[in-house]
């Protein structure tokens, strides 16, 4: 008896058991359930859109208007065909000029923007602070106020119908977004390291290729996936710029396809339409993990 005692007392107590204390309990399964459903439904309303485009790119022309389902009664593989010939140069002349230009302005905001955010977060001038107010406000001017003066500068220099109003303004670090992104992503690496580099008889110049730079990855790569999307999808400034169509990039052969005074062959439209979202999906797709770094590492500085 006094063995059953002792073994009773030794034997750890169930904290779940003991009194006053409540046991929290998860969320129930219905609420779980509820809630991806919901979360679902919206996905599938904001992708509606894009999936009955690509339906569309596969229907004949009659019936892509009558039927906003998604369901393929006649598979019209054609479209694919026609839109790539539809022009007098293919369309892989079109999607090459666009990616001229992409590549163009991506390197061009990686070397500039990335400098420029060096000499703000490291460097110290003379009205700094000014300066950095200024480059800010700049992101606020929309693109109709300066487009004007631009033109007429680039029309000057005579660069209009060409890649070069669209490829140099980005080496002179025009896109105010970016530089403000690096110089919060550069105030978080530790000036320290800097220090170091510096009694190692580093200067400015190496400090920034050798101990700044590999730490901006996430930075570099938030901005060239933007610069990517951006400039991709631009129509405004391409279509100002631009006016012999074998340098059409892909937006505005797109719109090559919409003809008010004949009629529009819209399986092709849109069959061409999803070959030029197939980039931007795939650049999106493997470069998520660089953008969600990059922005979370800089959204909270």
């Amino acid at each position: 008896m006094t063995d059953t005692l002792d073994k009773t007392a030794a034997a750890p107590r169930d904290s779940s058991r003991a009194p006053g204390r409540r046991t929290r309990s998860g969320p129930s399964p219905l609420r779980s359930i509820l809630k991806h459903a919901l979360l679902i439904l919206g996905a599938l309303v904001m992708l509606y859109p894009v999936l009955w485009m690509v339906v569309s790119s596969l229907r004949p022309n009659d019936v892509i208007f009558r039927d906003p389902s998604l369901v393929l009664n006649d598979l019209q593989t054609g479209n694919y065909a026609e839109g790539w010939n539809a022009f007098a140069d293919p369309f892989s002349v079109y999607l090459v000029n666009s990616s001229i230009v992409v590549l163009g302005a991506i390197l061009g905001n990686l070397i500039s923007c990335s400098m420029a955010a060096y000499a703000f977060a490291r460097l110290e001038f003379t009205g700094k602070r000014w300066w950095f107010a200024i480059m800010l406000l700049t992101i606020m001017l929309p693109i109709h106020v300066i487009i004007v003066p631009q033109y007429v500068l680039f029309s000057q220099f005579g660069w209009v119908n060409t890649f070069l109003p669209l490829i140099v303004p980005k080496l002179l670090a025009t896109d105010a977004f970016f530089i403000f992104l690096m110089v919060q992503f550069i105030r978080g690496i530790p000036v320290e390291l800097d220090e170091a580099a510096r009694i190692d008889g580093a200067g400015h110049p190496r400090i920034f290729a050798q101990v700044i730079l590999p730490l901006m990855v996430p930075a570099l790569a938030t901005t060239a996936i933007f610069t990517f999307i951006w400039t991709w999808n631009d129509f405004f400034s391409q279509l100002i710029y631009l006016t012999d169509p074998d340098l059409y990039t892909v937006p505005l052969a797109l719109r090559g396809f919409v003809d008010a005074q004949a009629g529009t062959n819209w399986g092709a439209a849109f069959a061409m339409s999803v070959v030029s979202l197939l980039p931007i999906f795939l650049v999106f797709l493997f470069g998520q993990k660089f953008l969600l770094r990059g922005i979370a590492t800089t959204g909270g500085k």
